[in-house]
């Protein structure tokens, strides 16, 4: 049962469950140090470092020099095609027509709250096409991309400069990553 009160956190509230509820406190996972805990126990003599990226073109909408409304936006998930073979490398795929399915059965998420079904909670290219529709961007990337969920700073690395080539050649002026 939930109760009728909220903690409010930014812009969200979250109602707090009844105190015979399991959990009745707000609970807080690190996962850096979870990694990095995880990375220690088995051995690893260096620390866990995340991938950071310091050259990407990451810059304020301001700076871009772009208005929103003339903007190309591109799609970049972590679910694969239903039919891929082979390792898992990163990929970019038309977006047109929209996949009704995607292969997600390996990746994490509540898998006893929620299903993957619907495509569009993570690859949201029918929302795109119905913001480009109402003027508030110029257009969806003609195709969407996707990124293995490696725990590799080599991979991911090699990942985001792959993914960056294809934006570019696609005339992306933004993009979303939707990770399930």
């Amino acid at each position: 049962m939930v109760s009728d009160r909220t903690h409010s956190v930014g812009h969200y509230a979250e109602a707090v469950p009844e105190v015979n509820s399991p959990q009745n406190h707000w609970r807080t996972i690190s996962y850096i140090e979870r990694s990095r805990d995880f990375y220690a126990a088995h051995g690893y003599k260096i620390p866990y470092r995340w991938a950071s990226y310091s050259t990407v073109p990451f810059t304020s909408w301001a700076e871009n020099g772009v208005a929103l409304e003339h903007a190309t936006i591109g799609l970049v998930t972590t679910a694969f095609p239903v039919a891929f073979s082979g390792s898992k490398t990163s990929y970019a795929e038309t977006a047109s027509p929209v996949p009704t399915k995607m292969f997600t059965d390996d990746l994490s998420w509540d898998k006893d709250a929620t299903t993957t079904d619907d495509v569009g909670s993570f690859l949201p290219l029918d929302a795109l096409e119905t913001l480009r529709e109402r003027d508030v961007v110029g257009a969806g990337s003609s195709r969407f991309y996707g990124v293995p969920t490696q725990y590799s700073h080599r991979r991911t690395m090699a990942d985001a400069e792959r993914i960056l080539e294809w934006l570019r050649e696609d005339g992306v002026d933004g993009a979303l990553l939707t990770p399930l």
